[in-house]
């Protein structure tokens, strides 16, 4: 019988504060007025002007930054809000609107093989994310199988199989040259025929300058997949590099534009002030992020909740 994936409130506190502290460098940063902004005694046009430059300058980015102090500031003429304190009440009820509200993932239902495709460049921190979720998911008693389907670097297949000894999983491989899709049919016939596991994690290939052939490699592995398991890939997770700010939303539009992504693994966290791109992946991507990298150790990814990451930049 499945094990579903359920957090112990243990391990629900132990995550938030994993994102409080992961946040630490966004809040010392200029996302940090934030809160300042709101304790003047009165809200005037300078108070949205400077709250436009603290989101813009915290990497929200342009667009998302205009939508979001628009809809603020509709909603505090209607409801006629004279209080700074309770515009900032609007603001953070607004920016969990960007966000979204936390649907259910597919890696959590139950079926007798659930297949996650991952995707995003080099150095990105995809092989240490799928790493981290093939512990996280072990953990939880799932018997997990990783493919190495990024054959184009001898390195990704070498990296895969030593992550895969660390966490305690079995890695398929083939090696470098390799036919992608030939190694995502050996891994899933390996799953459902001798591995007896219920979930497969595929590393794919995260070069871009070659985006026509990262697109065809992407749609053979998918198709692969498909035919072999109902409704595969069940989750598409694009791994962005939250170091990079607004340039991992170039290489998002990439990917989107190749295959159908589901959600993001946004890394290092810990180490930018950029957290406010969080909303720009939400707004302008229309993609949820469903983890979030809080350190290097193992143990440091948590399911992303966008209520503890709001409340984290105020404080």
């Amino acid at each position: 019988m499945l094990k579903l994936f359920r957090r112990s409130q243990e391990e629900q506190r132990a995550d938030e504060q994993r994102i409080h502290e992961s946040l630490e460098k966004t809040r010392g940063g200029l996302m940090g007025r934030l809160g300042a902004i709101f304790q003047a005694n009165e809200i005037t046009e300078a108070t949205w002007e400077e709250l436009e430059e603290t989101l813009i300058m915290g990497d929200v980015g342009i667009e998302t930054t205009e939508a979001l102090v628009s809809r603020v500031r509709t909603r505090v003429a209607k409801e006629n809000v004279k209080r700074p304190d309770q515009a900032q009440v609007v603001l953070k009820q607004e920016m969990l609107a960007v966000l979204g509200g936390a649907e259910p993932m597919e890696i959590d239902e139950p079926r007798l093989l659930t297949v996650i495709l991952i995707v995003g460049v080099n150095g990105s921190g995809k092989t240490t994310s799928i790493a981290k979720l093939a512990r996280l998911y072990k953990q939880h008693g799932r018997k997990v199988v990783l493919a190495a389907a990024d054959t184009f670097r001898a390195a990704a297949v070498h990296q895969l199989e030593i992550w895969g000894e660390r966490v305690g999983v079995e890695v398929i491989s083939q090696g470098q040259g390799a036919d992608p899709g030939a190694v995502v049919y050996d891994a899933i016939r390996a799953c459902q025929e001798s591995r007896n596991a219920d979930l497969l994690i595929i590393d794919t290939a995260g070069r871009l300058h070659t985006k026509f052939n990262l697109m065809k490699e992407l749609e053979k592995v998918r198709n692969v997949a498909a035919r072999q398991v109902h409704k595969a890939p069940h989750e598409t997770f694009l791994v962005l590099d939250a170091t990079t700010g607004q340039n991992a939303l170039s290489q998002a539009r990439h990917f989107k534009e190749a295959v159908a992504i589901s959600g993001v693994i946004l890394t290092k966290l810990d180490g930018t002030a950029k957290g406010g791109m969080v909303f720009a992946i939400a707004q302008e991507l229309g993609l949820p992020v469903r983890f979030v990298g809080t350190g290097e150790r193992m143990e440091d990814l948590a399911p992303f909740d966008a209520r503890v990451f709001v409340d984290s930049l105020f404080q």
